[in-house]
């Protein structure tokens, strides 16, 4: 019988095809790049990384490349990050994303021996170079972006990959369905799919990943957002006793409901202040001026300006503060909700003590929403009324909304395990690339005890297919 991973022949040029369409688009691909950096989209500085053109040397040890897509995905993989590191003395990581904003995150948070890179467009050219570079020992996926020159030019350099966090919207499942003779040899490089949940291991399988196993939502077992402590009691001081409530990682079109809804309370909640966290802040300006188009009185976090009494929105439109928001707020919507883009980790805010608010669309933390609802944590809204009206009752009843935070609070901390799961399905490929050092030798004064030595990987035993 034939592997039902294996596409059929008459599928099997797909790759190829791709590879010379997107050869001949070269020129395309660099105009689109620049009319994306002329918009504020691309860094100028940095615009060579774009076409795998480096602008760090690469370091003389294991490299673990890790890819993910933009904020959110880089997010949830910090921790995994921290802890391969922490254990594995010997290894160094690269980290690509495509995003401005996450590339600025990542300067932030990303640990010692850890550097970040612009992933190369996938045109040929550019994924030859940022592979002659950079030459990783094994690369990690992150979720669903899938290039498919990068990950095949990868796969056949003999370098192992693993695809983590995996998740596939119905949408994006139907398109890559009709994609079957590009995705599966796409996916049939990847030597380990780590699915969120069943569901979306399934949906893998029938894109013809193998192997494919659940482990958990990364961002279930992310650690809480971190806050600076003297920026919190600023902030705390600022707010005094009004009424507050925040609208986090919003998107266009949140924030006009997000309006709406506070010019609705306020009429009931003398000295409301909403906080407008926007999951872009690039877009600040052009979200300030619709606020006070509708006679809203603005402070932006950026301009350093006080909030004062007389202020009705505090726009927060900087980059890695979400933990000090949601500590101040203790109610937080999660944004991509109402618009439409499968929402944002509530997970986040559940751990820092905040009653949940959400839209109807939260299929990117599915499994987290709806663990949260069962145990009561959370508020579906609909639109700004319902919106206004939610906020409205948690903010008029300060036991409700404890009650609310404390069960969310009890469900993420029941959900913590998956960076452990995750840790553990990758340990034979990590183990190969460098190894765990004992700590209590470390500690005994030597530092290298306990570490085997391992070639430099290329292929993991068990793998039949490296």
């Amino acid at each position: 019988m034939s592997d039902p991973a294996t596409p059929p022949k008459s599928q099997a040029m797909w790759p190829r095809l791709y590879h010379i369409v997107t050869a001949a688009a070269a020129p395309l691909v660099t105009a689109l790049i620049q009319s994306r950096c002329r918009r504020g989209k691309e860094d100028p500085a940095r615009l060579g990384e774009r076409f795998g053109i480096p602008t760090m040397v690469r370091p003389a040890a294991p490299l673990l490349w890790i890819h993910a897509a933009s904020v959110g995905e880089a997010n949830s993989v910090l921790a995994l990050i921290d802890r391969i590191l922490t254990e594995r003395p010997l290894l160094e990581l690269l980290m690509t994303t495509g995003t401005v904003a996450a590339a600025r995150l990542m300067e932030e948070r990303l640990p010692p021996r850890a550097r970040h890179q612009y992933v190369p467009v996938d045109v040929p050219r550019a994924v030859e170079r940022f592979l002659d570079h950079w030459h990783p020992d094994m690369a990690m996926w992150v979720e669903s972006e899938l290039w498919p020159n990068l990950i095949l030019a990868t796969r056949r350099r003999g370098i192992p990959l693993c695809l983590v966090n995996a998740r596939l919207s119905a949408g994006s499942m139907a398109r890559w369905r009709s994609l079957s003779g590009l995705v599966r040899p796409v996916l049939g490089a990847f030597s380990l799919c780590l699915a969120q949940d069943e569901t979306q291991a399934e949906r893998f399988r029938e894109l013809g990943a193998r192997p494919v196993a659940c482990a958990g939502d990364l961002k279930a077992g992310a650690p809480p957002l971190a806050a600076d402590g003297a920026e919190l009691a600023a902030l705390r001081r600022c707010l005094g006793e009004r009424p507050v409530w925040l609208a986090a990682s919003t998107h266009q079109g949140e924030e006009e409901a997000v309006a709406a809804a506070h010019q609705r309370l306020a009429a009931t909640h003398p000295g409301l202040l909403t906080i407008v966290a926007p999951r872009h802040p690039v877009r600040a300006a052009t979200i300030c001026g619709m606020l006070e188009s509708h006679g809203l009185r603005v402070v932006r976090r950026t301009s350093g300006d006080p909030i004062t009494a007389s202020t009705d929105i505090y726009l927060a439109d900087t980059m890695g503060e979400m933990g000090l928001f949601f500590r101040a707020a203790g109610i937080a919507f999660i944004g991509g909700s109402l618009a439409r883009k499968g929402g944002h980790n509530p997970f986040e805010a559940a751990r820092l003590d905040c009653a949940i608010l959400h839209g109807p669309d939260m299929s990117n933390c599915a499994a987290m929403t709806e663990a949260l609802a069962q145990a009561g944590a959370t508020w579906r809204v609909a639109d700004a009324a319902s919106l206004a009206a939610a906020v409205s009752q948690l903010l008029d009843a300060p036991g409700e909304r404890a009650r609310r935070a404390g069960a969310a609070a009890r469900v993420a901390a029941a959900h913590s395990g998956s960076l452990d799961a995750v840790l553990q399905r990758l340990t034979p490929w990590l183990d190969a690339l460098a190894p765990v050092v004992d700590r209590e030798a470390e500690l005994a004064g030597d530092p290298v005890a306990g570490v085997a030595e391992r070639p430099r990987m290329r292929a993991v035993a068990g793998d039949a297919r490296a």
